[in-house]
């Protein structure tokens, strides 16, 4: 596993808390998350698998893991970007992902893609 290669694919998210979905009172936050995945190689990486650790105020993780994203594995050109949005369910106001995209590259060799930590919160809670 190339050190290279992970460089090569850059990820960059952002979130939004989605009030009309949440309900506070029982302990259900709802997040949006966009994620941007950018070649910046010169060789076509396609996204097989995702990992996330999505953990909430309390300590609680949720571990997920499956077969590309959003019914997608996308092949990503060099100098191309692939976006994409999903969500997740919280217990807290506050918490946290973080991650990992499992890629091939078009020479057949894997490589994993860190996703780094983001933060998930309502507005106004952390500044």
């Amino acid at each position: 596993m190339s050190d290279l290669k992970r460089q090569n694919i850059q990820v960059s998210v952002e979130t939004t808390y989605i009030a009309s979905s949440s309900e506070p009172k029982a302990a259900r936050y709802v997040f949006a998350y966009s994620i941007t995945i950018k070649n910046t190689g010169n060789i076509e990486a396609q996204l097989l698998n995702r990992h996330w650790v999505i953990t909430d105020a309390n300590g609680k993780i949720q571990e997920v893991r499956g077969e590309g994203v959003v019914g997608e594995k996308p092949h990503i050109q060099p100098g191309e970007s692939f976006q994409y949005t999903s969500g997740t369910v919280i217990e807290t106001p506050v918490g946290s992902m973080q991650g990992s995209y499992h890629m091939l590259d078009s020479s057949g060799e894997k490589f994993t893609a860190p996703v780094p930590l983001f933060s998930l919160s309502i507005p106004r809670t952390l500044h």
